[in-house]
């Protein structure tokens, strides 16, 4: 499978940082609005949306390491990214958002979950046996 040793949250934290840094848009700024009831309407920010991404792609990720099972790898790329984003969320003035904190946690729980989630072991196939028919 091709999305094996990629940690996919790295994909809603270089969004982040292309708003932020690269577009230099606010995470404020309401991208669609959501209709509810009685003519209401609830906005969905930039933030909103980078955050609900990495919530989906998080899903994946805990199915790809239920599934396949993480190697040493994929690990050593979740801690890497947890390590990025959480230095950038203390470092970095500008990045000291809920949204990269949320994503942050977001990481570490991607880390946690390839650690505690038990790697899927080989079944041994069941040995069949095979009976001659005895004639009665």
């Amino acid at each position: 499978m091709y999305l094996i040793g990629f940690p996919l949250l790295l994909i809603p934290f270089a969004l982040y940082n292309i708003v932020v840094f690269v577009l230099n848009m606010p995470l404020s700024d309401t991208v669609y609005s959501i209709p509810l009831a009685d003519e209401r309407s609830m906005p969905v920010s930039t933030g909103d949306l980078i955050v609900v991404i990495a919530m989906l792609l998080l899903y994946i990720e805990i199915l790809k390491a239920t599934r396949l099972g993480k190697t040493a790898i994929d690990h050593v790329l979740s801690f890497v990214l947890l390590a990025a984003m959480a230095s950038q969320l203390v470092l970095v003035p500008r990045a000291m958002t809920p949204t990269l904190m949320l994503l942050t946690v977001l990481g570490f729980v991607d880390f946690i979950a390839g650690l505690s989630v038990p790697h899927p072991m080989r079944r041994p196939e069941p040995v069949r046996e095979y009976r001659e028919h005895e004639p009665d």
